[in-house]
């Protein structure tokens, strides 16, 4: 869960001639401002009605979507900066990266959540209003953001113990391990993430085949949460493929030597990208009520 996907698709910049490296830019700041644009327009609709910010199912999503507004745009700013100063100071990469990685491992959970809360409303509908409540949502989003927090911050204190000072203002290419070196760290990085992985697949299993075996004797709307939890699935199979980043980076290398940087390219844009634009379309145009108010 980093920005290596970002910036390895820069890591041989020099590669990509001046027409391809500028249309691989375009492209991608072009199709994160269409996903920012369609997300701003959700966020200024669930603010603007009431019957979304008392609605948890709709905090969640809304955190989700401000999560992923922030960790895009990130991402595509360092995606540009690689490719035009090549090098930044390590304080501010130190920064960056950590916002990245935080709003990155957000996602999952914020996936993990929603689908707990879906679990609730089709198979304990009757406890759904005691047990999802509006603070306790806001209680949830909070841990969130705490559990990312406790994960990632432990790489700036082992940086912060074992590099000296003029590490921190020398330059380097931006990535999480150019920003935090140390060996522990890559380590750390490998059990959080299988943490992670089983914890959250694990969460998203079992509601989708509750809500799935709810589904078969039940109301539609049962089964239109059986999709919706089918869908949070696959956004956060793509999500979660950056647990296996550094793996897959290497594949990329050896069975794409020669186009490395498409290959790369194409990874940033599955893995980083395309998960989320998933989000509008899951709320934005399945959602009847999301719909309905969308075209007020």
């Amino acid at each position: 869960m980093n920005l290596s996907s970002t910036n390895v698709t820069a890591e041989f910049w020099y590669r990509d001639s001046f027409t391809k490296a500028v249309m691989k830019n375009v492209t991608v700041v072009l199709f994160v401002i269409a996903i920012n644009y369609i997300n701003a327009v959700l966020i200024h609709t669930f603010h603007k009605h009431e019957i979304f910010y008392m609605n948890p199912r709709y905090i969640l999503f809304i955190h989700l979507v401000v999560n992923d507004m922030i960790q895009t745009t990130l991402t595509v700013f360092l995606f540009v900066i690689s490719y035009t100063f090549y090098e930044i100071n390590v304080s501010f990469c130190c920064i960056f990266i950590l916002i990245s990685l935080i709003t990155t491992e957000n996602t999952p959970l914020n996936l993990a959540c929603m689908a707990v809360e879906c679990y609730i409303a089709v198979c304990i509908p009757l406890r759904h209003s005691q047990i999802c409540t509006i603070k306790r949502t806001f209680m949830i989003i909070g841990q969130i953001w705490t559990v990312s927090l406790l994960s990632v911050l432990p790489d700036l204190f082992i940086t912060l113990a074992t590099q000296p000072l003029d590490f921190f203002y020398s330059k380097v290419f931006c990535l999480r391990q150019t920003a935090f070196p140390h060996p522990v760290i890559v380590k750390k990085r490998d059990v959080t993430f299988a943490v992670f992985l089983v914890v959250v697949w694990i969460t998203i299993f079992y509601t989708y085949f509750k809500i799935l075996f709810t589904a078969k004797m039940a109301s539609k709307d049962a089964k239109k949460a059986r999709n919706t939890i089918f869908l949070h699935g696959f956004q956060l199979l793509l999500c979660m493929t950056t647990y296996v980043a550094p793996q897959l980076l290497k594949l990329l290398r050896q069975r794409f030597p020669k186009n490395s940087t498409d290959a790369l390219f194409a990874y940033y844009i599955i893995v980083q990208v395309l998960p989320r634009s998933i989000s509008p379309i899951i709320y934005g145009v399945r959602d009847n009520t999301f719909r309905k108010y969308l075209k007020m």
